[in-house]
């Protein structure tokens, strides 16, 4: 009887359907375990990146600092805050991020196969790219929740909206600016995801590939080191386009009715000028540990995932 029911869970898992949807599903449910438990250094990163705004020296804050701050006006849950924002867009980008890179390495592979050749890094950066642009373009509302939760905190008591959960927001926002403001900083967070994926997908596939081929290692040090390796590169390509993403989308009209920032490239330009270049790596150091355990829990769930569904 429990040979029959493993039999028919096995033909399940290989039916048409369930194969071209595990991919996506697998993403989903790695991208969220990952959020669970970073979430905190999200909210940290958000925070640093907003600090200062503006003015060229302004405050330096540190993760420490940062976490001092936000435990001293409240509780240690509110290192949680927009986590049921951080969840759904998991369950969106991270869903189509992986779903759409597996599919297209999948076709990739296959074609290759065919004509006796490998995959070579350069059709893993276009997957990864393409992923992502596609990904970040249908996960933003939920993004933009996300950062308009976490900034929330920094407003005067009178000005802040309290939001209840993403839901909330998402409503909150859609009522009071338009539709069209879910998609607010839908330019940056395309490029960063792009930058992100080119980072993390790809460099990871070609960092596995290489330990493969050049080390001894059992799997798991191969998938933990290749990860490691991909956050690095992540990090450094996606930053700039992060920090930019997280200003656009907190931003809010001021008494004159303007944005501060019309676009991306606005956006760059005043920063460079008032607070200067460096400012777009500010917190780096709290970014990279938000992105590569990030990226390793996730890879190394959806790697467990995609053993587990062979």
């Amino acid at each position: 009887m429990k040979n029959d029911n493993l039999a028919a869970a096995s033909d399940f898992l290989h039916t048409p359907f369930v194969r071209a949807a595990l991919p996506f599903v697998n993403g989903g449910l790695s991208g969220m375990v990952a959020t669970t438990v970073i979430q905190p250094v999200d909210m940290i990163k958000v925070r640093i990146q907003l600090a200062g705004e503006g003015v060229a020296g302004g405050p330096k804050p540190t993760p420490i600092s940062v976490t001092r701050d936000i435990l001293a006006s409240g509780k240690a849950l509110d290192l949680y805050t927009g986590l049921s924002a951080g969840l759904l867009r998991q369950a969106v980008y991270t869903t189509a991020r992986i779903g759409f890179f597996d599919t297209f390495m999948g076709s990739l592979s296959a074609r290759a196969k065919a004509n006796g050749k490998q995959v070579g890094f350069s059709e893993r950066a276009t997957a990864g790219l393409s992923a992502g642009g596609l990904a970040a373009m249908l996960g933003n509302p939920a993004d933009l929740a996300l950062i308009r939760m976490q900034s929330d905190g920094l407003k005067p008591l009178a000005e802040r909206k309290n939001y209840k959960s993403v839901i909330d927001a998402l409503t909150s926002i859609a009522k009071t600016e338009g539709v069209g403001a879910l998609w607010a900083g839908a330019a940056p967070t395309v490029v960063r995801a792009m930058a992100l994926n080119f980072g993390q997908l790809a460099f990871f596939s070609e960092a596995k590939a290489q330990l493969k081929q050049r080390t001894q290692w059992s799997s798991n040090a191969q998938t933990l080191t290749a990860s490691a390796v991909a956050g690095f590169f992540a990090s450094f390509f996606s930053l700039p386009f992060d920090f930019v993403k997280t200003r656009l989308q907190k931003q809010s009209r001021g008494a004159d009715g303007k944005l501060p920032y019309k676009s991306m490239v606005d956006c760059f330009a005043k920063v460079a000028k008032q607070e200067g270049v460096m400012r777009f790596y500010r917190g780096f150091g709290t970014y990279y540990v938000r992105i590569a355990p990030h990226a390793m829990v996730t890879l190394i769930v959806a790697d467990y995932l995609g053993w587990l569904t062979k």
